[in-house]
């Protein structure tokens, strides 16, 4: 009797434990889940933002034209040029209305529209030349003239802040998609592909890191460019081959071909030693796409 007791009781701890040890799972797997979900709704809540900056740029300036039109109509006396400058307004209105009910999402229609503004801010142009020109303008006009390029730059300065705004959104998502190289190791082998930590008795470089997880970077196949700088700033090279790095010409000691899918993986790359190395420090350089994906300086003796 005693031991089915213990047996029992041996039975309902085990089955605690187990449910314990479920709960935590599941709330482990919950965290993972609520972390990704987090980190791509960012993503997405940028983008849109980018979209929306765009299009309240596009408003604002429609506006500001709509308005010039009203001030020059009040300006002139000329019944021809008032007409013109009504139908113009008239439609730019009519276009600023067909924006604001435009959905920043839908492209095709915001291309449209942007096309449109092209032609709005070259006719307004026209039309300022032409009424700066006529010398029927007494000095209140050329007051009010004053007064309209003057909401006109006020106009410009708040479109000038909503670009730089995109333009740092522009380079927030550019950034995210980048590749990121760490754990970066370099290992000296000798002939017997053995590591040594003798510098004189190696004769390859394996170079190996790891490409971390990014959703958000374009799959496909990848260039890495792998660049072993020596001690005195010189780069390992096997005849002369370059690569474009910001606008010049780079040497480049080992190109490496990978295709991403937007997972981690590892990487390894080899330099077989043919030339005399001094002991040193030597600096590993990784570019990807244009960008620094990695560095790391090694002490060899």
């Amino acid at each position: 009797m005693q031991h089915l007791y213990k047996q029992t009781y041996l039975n309902m701890n085990y089955k605690r434990i187990s449910i314990i040890a479920l709960i935590t799972l599941l709330v482990a797997g919950l965290a993972v889940v609520s972390y990704l979900l987090m980190e791509k709704d960012k993503e997405n809540q940028e983008m849109a933002a980018l979209f929306e900056l765009e299009k309240e740029e596009m408003e604002n300036e429609y506006s500001t034209f709509a308005n010039q039109y009203e001030e020059l109509q009040i300006q002139i006396n000329n019944d021809s040029l008032q007409i013109k400058l009504e139908r113009e307004k008239q439609k730019t209105q009519r276009l600023l209305e067909e924006l604001r009910q435009t959905k920043s999402t839908n492209a095709a229609e915001i291309a449209r529209l942007k096309k449109e503004l092209r032609t709005v801010r070259a006719v307004m142009r026209s039309y300022i030349i032409q009424i700066d020109s006529l010398n029927q303008l007494n000095e209140a006009l050329t007051t009010e003239n004053k007064k309209v390029r003057e909401q006109y730059r006020e106009a410009t300065q708040k479109m000038t802040k909503l670009t730089e705004e995109k333009e740092e959104l522009n380079q927030k998502v550019a950034l995210a998609a980048q590749l990121d190289a760490t754990n970066m190791r370099l290992v000296m082998k000798n002939k017997r592909g053995k590591e040594t930590d003798n510098l004189k008795r190696a004769t390859t470089f394996s170079i190996s890191f790891d490409i971390a997880k990014n959703a958000t970077a374009p799959t496909g196949e990848r260039v890495i460019y792998v660049r072993i700088m020596k001690p005195n700033g010189d780069v390992l090279t096997k005849g002369d081959p370059t690569f474009e790095f910001e606008n010049r010409k780079l040497k480049y000691s080992i190109r490496k071909y990978i295709e991403y899918t937007g997972e981690a993986q590892s990487v390894s790359v080899y330099w077989n030693i043919e030339e005399f190395l001094s002991p040193g420090t030597y600096t590993v350089f990784l570019i990807s796409d244009g960008s620094m994906i990695g560095s790391q300086e090694f002490d060899l003796e």
